[in-house]
C-alpha cells in the first residue's frame, strides 16, 4: 500500500476531520495551463506573468476532505498526470517567480483553517509557522516503487527504471534549486516510512497532532 505524502496526508486529514491539499496539485495545474497557453516551460518571463494572472480555485469534494482544482474556472483534475505535465512540471516549478506566486496562493488556501498540507517546502517556506511539521523519508527505490504502482493502477505503461530515474532527477533539482530547496525544517519531526504500513505512519502522526 502506498505510504507517500499524499496517501498519508489524505488519511490523516480524514481522521482529523480536516481538509487535505498537496501543493504538487497546484504546480501540476499551472504546468497544464502553461502548455495550454502554448508557452515554453523554459520562458521564465512568460511563466512568471502567467503565474500572476492565472486564477486558481480549490473546491471541496462531496466528502469535504479533498479539493478539486480549478484553473480559470476549468476543472483540471483529469489533466494533472498527463505525460506532458509529468515531463515539464519540474522545470516550470523551479522558476522563482512562479514559486513566489503559487506560494501566495497556498498561504491563502491555508487561511481557510483546519488543513493538512503536503509538499516539498511547506515547513521551511510556505507555512514556517505551522503547528506541526512532518518530514517523511524513504529510499528512492521505495518511493519509485510506490509511484510505479500508482501509475500502473491508472493504466500508464510506465517502466520502473524510468520512474526511478525521473524521481532521482527531480530530487536533485529540488535540493539544488535556490528557491525553496528540498530540506526538512529545523523543528520538523522526521518520520521514516520504509517498512511501515500507511495506518502505522498515520497513527504516529495523529498522536503527535493531538498532543497539547
Amino acid at each position: 500500500m502506498a505510504v507517500g505524502k499524499s496517501s498519508v496526508g489524505s488519511l490523516l486529514a480524514t481522521r482529523l476531520c480536516y481538509v487535505f491539499f498537496d501543493t504538487g496539485t497546484m504546480y501540476r495545474a499551472f504546468t497544464w495551463r502553461v502548455l495550454k497557453a502554448g508557452i515554453s516551460p523554459d520562458d521564465e518571463e512568460q511563466l512568471c506573468h502567467l503565474a500572476n494572472t492565472t486564477r486558481f480555485d480549490f473546491v471541496p469534494t462531496q466528502s469535504g476532505c479533498l479539493l478539486t482544482p480549478f484553473v480559470d474556472d476549468e476543472d483540471v483534475s483529469s489533466k494533472l498526470f498527463l505525460p506532458e505535465v509529468e515531463e515539464w512540471v519540474p522545470v516550470a516549478s523551479k522558476v522563482a517567480g512562479v514559486r513566489q506566486a503559487l506560494i501566495l496562493e497556498q498561504r491563502r488556501l491555508a487561511q481557510r483553517g483546519d488543513l493538512v498540507m503536503a509538499g516539498r517546502d511547506i515547513g521551511t517556506v510556505v507555512l514556517p509557522w505551522a503547528e506541526l511539521k512532518i518530514f517523511l523519508t524513504a529510499s528512492p527505490e521505495e518511493r519509485a516503487g510506490r509511484r510505479y504502482r500508482e501509475l500502473s493502477q491508472r493504466g500508464d505503461n510506465a517502466r520502473l527504471e524510468t520512474v526511478l530515474a525521473d524521481l532521482k532527477r527531480r530530487d536533485e533539482m529540488d535540493m539544488r534549486r535556490t528557491v525553496s530547496p528540498l530540506k526538512p525544517a529545523e523543528d520538523a519531526v522526521t518520520v521514516d516510512t520504509e517498512g511501515f504500513t500507511l495506518e502505522q505512519i498515520v497513527d504516529r502522526i495523529y498522536a503527535l497532532a493531538l498532543k497539547p
